[in-house]
């Protein structure tokens, strides 16, 4: 699985959910690590059921959106200590993990609303793309 700054190829692993979670135990000044795990959904779409999802990105503005997204919460939210945000690209099947995102904080609450602020900022962002993989063979961009 390789991991570039903010890419991951293929699905993100428990293995490296542990370690990311496990070097977070460094940060002995934060009170709150919130985390959310992006799967991939087994749908019903038009009668066709989707197997997994194709992730595409423009890779060379990753990076630069991420950062933004950062900069921005850093700024927002005052007890944000850190924050980390890895998605896949590649294949990732239906109960496949595809987006992990960590904030860390002094105390709960900021940690909770900086979350939800970035994955939204991901979604509206990010300059990656989906495609649906459907047991038929077909396909379509989300």
């Amino acid at each position: 699985m390789p991991v570039k700054k903010y890419l991951i190829e293929g699905p993100i692993t428990d293995a490296f959910l542990a370690s990311e979670i496990t070097s977070h135990h460094t940060q002995i000044t934060t009170g709150a690590l919130a985390c959310f795990l992006g799967q991939v959904r087994n749908d019903l779409i038009d009668g066709k059921e989707v197997t997994g999802i194709e992730y595409s990105a423009y890779e060379a503005m990753v990076e630069p959106a991420a950062e933004s997204i950062k900069n921005q919460l850093l700024e927002e939210f005052s007890d944000l200590k850190s924050l980390k945000i890895f998605h896949s690209t590649g294949e990732v099947p239906c109960g496949g993990i595809s987006l992990l995102v960590m904030v860390s904080s002094g105390h709960r609450k900021q940690s909770f609303a900086a979350l939800e602020k970035c994955v939204e900022l991901i979604k509206e962002k990010l300059p990656i793309w989906k495609k649906e993989k459907f047991s038929d063979g077909t396909t379509r961009w989300v």
